[in-house]
């Protein structure tokens, strides 16, 4: 018999979510994290006043050099929350020799769901169906009709603020309130409507609680405060992260049972059923091996590792790791990218400002090559939009009465057009194992990947339509910076590793997220993606893992797993 009804592999985006649905469908789950329990009084430092912050708020440098090689270049990375993410001497991974690929990850419970940006964009049709119109990769086996109520249930329990646009390329869905715009924003917004009536100017629609439903406020999540301390923690739980939404609707089930500290090293196939029958494990801590049961596993460990575990499975029917039948596991590693804004000044609001802070920026979606393909590059872009006045400076030197005036104004209004777009599937971008083992002597993962020619050309005509559109706005002293593509993983949206698939000779999974050479394993993490699309992803994780989570319950309702 089973230890248990199921596991998931991974407490973030996707397995929490997976973990809630299949503990409210009755079934005793198990959720393995391979980092340490998070505890919001100790963990989160958004209540961390200015002056308690050590070495104000900074890494030493031969810390951040040392453990922190990778992950010191993220924004939010600060000595006061420098614990979420991974240290990259204890946590290594090779890069093939002439690119360079940047993991930037946390090993915790809740995962990076605890340090996202919080955009919520649902994929469209014309995303759906980007492979087959153009043939790149493979095509979808799901439409945006048959993910839509998914996308419904899930933003109505996470909670996502935005506006109705009625675009084809940006669905609309279940959302709460949007926060407003300032007035550099709705300027924009009415120059664009002038010039360009077929571009939207929007506030992005975010999964942070412009007000809290009483489901909610039952699992102790409260309306945003709009601090802009996100990446620290959120002691209201006003942002949704699987510590303040998922897994305590799972818990109160009282079918869930999670141990952190869990690192996994394989799962166990049965030849004998074609099934896996559980999850084979090493304490993070004290380095025991441990074997786990259960009837069904889902893999949520993100992209990367979830392909690594897959490769470490091997077996006399999977030499090449489990379910990798189709040679595709690993492959197909994709983000997104970015690497062009352009700059202005804006004159005539000099007797505004704005009040407060906000967690979501301006946005501007995707009109490229939608809803027609009419242009030389493949797919399309979108604009993230910020926009500010700039800071009174304490600093001059002067005397006297306009010395005190220069000192009360606040600087000039300025905008950034950042494009944002899609990364093509590309089987040689791909995650293998290396030779270096870390210290649990398991092959950390070996990535491969770089960006091609369509990467390059999306940004530059980013670049372009940036400046033009500034242009015709009226704006002043615009400035393009250099156009020169991030680096494969530096948006933290990796995935594609697995991929869904209409045929078993060419992909890892079905419609259902279900392995086609493993009927009782499901993938529904970032690994499981066919295309990249330009919207951030998350959202779609999650729609993905409860839908693939309910057919899998209903299957082991009627016997069939």
């Amino acid at each position: 018999m089973a230890d248990f009804d199921a596991i998931v592999v991974g407490s973030g985006m996707s397995g929490g979510w997976s973990a809630k649905e299949l503990c409210e469908r009755g079934l005793k789950t198990l959720v393995l994290e391979r980092g340490p329990d998070i505890d919001p009084a100790k963990d989160y430092t958004d209540m961390l006043d200015p002056w308690d912050k050590k070495f104000l708020d900074r890494v030493r440098p031969e810390e951040a050099n040392r453990d922190y090689k990778i992950q010191k270049d993220v924004y939010v990375f600060f000595e006061s929350t420098k614990h979420l993410w991974a240290n990259d001497r204890i946590y290594p991974y090779t890069t093939a020799p002439g690119t360079e690929y940047q993991w930037l990850r946390g090993h915790h419970v809740g995962g990076r769901s605890l340090l996202w940006a919080r955009m919520s964009f649902r994929f469209s049709d014309h995303d759906f169906g980007a492979n087959k119109a153009d043939g790149i990769g493979v095509d979808w086996p799901i439409r945006y009709a048959d993910l839509e109520k998914w996308y419904d249930k899930v933003e109505e329990f996470v909670g996502v603020s935005g506006s109705m646009e009625g675009l084809g390329q940006l669905p609309d869905g279940k959302f709460l309130p949007p926060f407003e715009m300032d007035c550099a924003e709705e300027l924009l917004k009415s120059k664009m409507a002038e010039h360009f009536p077929d571009r939207t100017m929007m506030v992005a629609r975010v999964a942070n609680l412009k007000r809290a439903t009483e489901e909610q406020m039952a699992l102790g999540r409260g309306p945003c405060q709009a601090r802009n301390h996100c990446f620290r923690g959120c002691s209201f739980g006003a942002y949704f992260s699987s510590n303040s939404a998922t897994l305590p609707a799972a818990r109160n089930t009282g079918n869930l049972t999670l141990k952190p500290d869990s690192i996994v090293h394989s799962l166990i196939y049965d030849k004998t059923t074609g099934k896996v029958s559980g999850v084979r494990v090493i304490d993070r801590v004290t380095k025991e091996a441990k074997t786990y049961t259960a009837k069904v596993v889902f893999l949520n460990a993100s992209a990367i590792p979830t392909a690594s575990i897959l490769l470490n499975s091997k077996s006399e029917k999977f030499p090449t790791g489990l379910a990798n039948k189709s040679d595709q596991v690993g492959r197909n590693l994709m983000d997104h990218v970015a690497g062009a804004q352009v700059y202005a000044n804006i004159d005539g609001l000099e007797d505004r400002y704005y009040y407060g802070r906000r967690p979501a920026c301006g946005y501007i979606p995707r009109y490229r090559n939608y809803p027609e393909y009419t242009e030389d590059y493949k797919r399309g872009f979108a604009f993230q939009v910020y926009t500010n006045r700039g800071s009174w400076n304490p600093n001059n030197a002067g005397i006297g009465a306009d010395y005190k005036k220069q000192q009360a104004t606040p600087g000039g209004w300025n905008i950034t057009l950042d494009t944002y777009a899609e990364v093509l599937p590309n089987p040689e971008n791909r995650v293998t194992l290396s030779n270096t083992k870390d210290q649990w002597g398991l092959a950390v993962p070996h990535m491969s990947a770089s960006h091609g020619p369509n990467e390059l050309a999306l940004l530059q005509a980013g670049s372009d339509d940036a400046f033009d559109i500034l242009n015709k706005a009226g704006f002043r002293d615009i400035r393009r910076g250099e156009v020169k593509p991030t680096q494969p993983g530096n948006r933290i949206h990796e995935m594609g590793t697995a991929r869904m698939g209409r045929d078993p000779k060419t992909s890892v999974l079905n419609e259902w997220n279900q392995a086609w050479d493993v009927p009782n394993l499901f993938i529904t993490d970032g690994a499981c993606m066919t295309s990249s699309a330009i919207q951030n992803p998350s959202i779609t994780y999650m729609a993905l893992s409860a839908r693939a989570a309910n057919y899998a319950a209903d299957l082991i309702e009627r016997g069939e797993l």
